[in-house]
């Protein structure tokens, strides 16, 4: 599913459900490359949530995000 969406307006178009699986494969490919390559998990998975609204309600690139930490902003790089 990730793999369809190349930009963030692509959120818009789906339905509820559809941004839960985005949520889960989010969490998945967060999990599989951490555990591969190590890294910060704790800040990632609590923003999955919350990056993928802001890119339902938000018009990114345009309107900008700012993140606390770097380590927030990796499902906003999937996206």
């Amino acid at each position: 599913m990730l793999e369809k969406i190349k930009s963030p307006a692509d959120l818009k178009t789906m339905s509820q459900a559809e941004l839960e699986q985005v949520v889960l494969k989010a969490r998945q490919a967060l999990l599989e490359k951490t555990s591969h390559h190590g890294g910060h998990n704790g800040p990632n998975f609590g923003m999955v949530e919350m990056t993928v609204a802001l890119h339902y309600v938000f018009n990114s690139p345009i309107d900008k995000f700012i993140f606390d930490v770097s380590h927030q902003s990796y499902v906003h790089k999937m996206l």
